[in-house]
């Protein structure tokens, strides 16, 4: 297997370091909550501020910062971003810590899409999948790695350990990237925010940035709320629960890597119907398994670990696809992308809570399904957009 420029995996370690630093607060919000004297769910708005955040920031950060050398940006934000956790590790206040958690947004944020965008931007024509692919195996290391070793260091050290943690590790990133990253690298002019505008609000980008929206939406509504269905489906305690967490993090990692290689050889379309065609049946399969409790974990597992590979498989597929179509204005469609990551993770969130109170837990595999038969729907109506266009 050929293996990447060393700048690709500095890529990949600073995407690691700022998708922990957003996710890693989950297992430390009794700590926090407890010493800055504020209730647990005031400690977790610290997550909810981040995400919506980079949110809110990305495609605004692409697009001011669309002239500026990719160099140049990725030090100014990690040392902004090492600067706020920094000061986040000494902050006795709630409401300053609040705020540069803001401030640590903002730096991931105006970065987070330029990882990709440089990925596909310098690879092999016939390898964007597999490069987009290894920059975003940093964001499920973050949840199976980054995440429980810097919820470690919180427990034994204090959560202020944590930041602390962030910090060197953003430096870290840093210096990854000035060591491999390219000199004297050449930037074109930005097209005019008019022709920007008249790119991204195309119908095949409009609806490929709704259907990743659509899949965040269903993926993450079962995902958050995953104890729970496994608290009733199966006869598993937390142990169990455990270990589908880890299965379903383990899968996702290597469905972005074999969505990568997928979308090099088969193409993003025909890459994303099959990610979510099998995303749809696991999801009935899941909803049958409800009905049959108390199912056998094993099977329950098995589908919990299939359906977490195709949660993470179509990623890759999305990117390659949306930087193929934008062209110049590429790197603002990633972000824009992002940040509907980011809405439909808090969608998900929202719509799986109110069908958990008032359908019940059961509801959960089907309505998933729905929004993955609307993505599917929105990608062949982006297709058929494109290819008349390309006539």
């Amino acid at each position: 297997m050929k293996t990447g420029p060393s700048w690709l995996f500095a890529l990949f370690f600073a995407a690691f370091v700022v998708y922990t630093d957003d996710y890693v607060i989950a297992g430390l919000l009794p700590e926090m909550a407890a010493d800055l004297d504020v209730t647990t769910a005031g400690a977790g708005q610290l997550v909810t501020v981040f995400s919506l955040t980079v949110a809110v920031a990305a495609p605004l950060a692409a697009v001011l910062f669309a002239n500026v050398p990719r160099r140049r940006l990725f030090t100014g934000a990690l040392i902004v971003f090492a600067l706020a956790n920094l000061c986040a590790a000494a902050t006795p206040s709630y409401a300053v810590l609040l705020v540069l958690r803001v401030l640590a947004a903002l730096a991931a944020a105006s970065m987070t899409p330029a990882l990709f965008a440089y990925a596909a931007a310098n690879a092999p024509p016939e390898r964007v999948g597999r490069f987009i692919a290894v920059v975003a195996l940093g964001v499920t290391g973050s949840i199976a790695a980054g995440v429980p070793i810097g919820t470690w260091i919180g427990g034994s050290l204090g959560w202020r350990a944590t930041f602390a943690t962030m910090a060197v590790a953003g430096l870290c990133a840093l210096f990854s990237l000035l060591a491999t990253l390219p000199r004297g690298e050449l930037v074109e002019a930005a097209p005019t925010l008019g022709e920007q505008f008249g790119t991204l609000t195309r119908f095949p980008i409009v609806m490929g940035l709704l259907a990743n929206a659509a899949l965040m939406t269903g993926s993450m509504m079962l995902l958050t709320y995953l104890a729970p269905y496994l608290t009733e489906t199966t006869t598993g305690g937390v142990s169990e629960r455990a270990v589908s967490f880890a299965f379903a993090g383990l899968a996702g990692i290597a469905g972005i890597w074999l969505g990568g290689l997928a979308s090099d050889r088969w193409g993003p379309d025909r890459t994303l119907i099959v990610g979510i065609g099998v995303f749809f049946l696991t999801m009935l399969v899941l909803w049958a398994l409800w009905f049959a409790r108390p199912a056998p974990l094993p099977l329950v597992l098995t589908f919990t670990a299939i359906w977490g590979g195709m949660a993470f498989w179509n990623s890759p597929a999305i990117q390659a696809r949306l930087h193929a179509l934008a062209g110049p204005v590429a790197p603002q469609a990633l972000a824009l992308n992002t940040s509907g990551t980011y809405l439909g993770v808090a969608a998900g969130g929202a719509a799986g809570g109110i069908l958990l109170g008032t359908v019940g837990v059961g509801a959960l595999p089907p309505v998933a399904a729905g929004f993955g038969v609307l993505a599917l729907g929105l990608i062949a109506l982006a297709s058929r957009s494109a290819a008349r266009t390309a006539k």
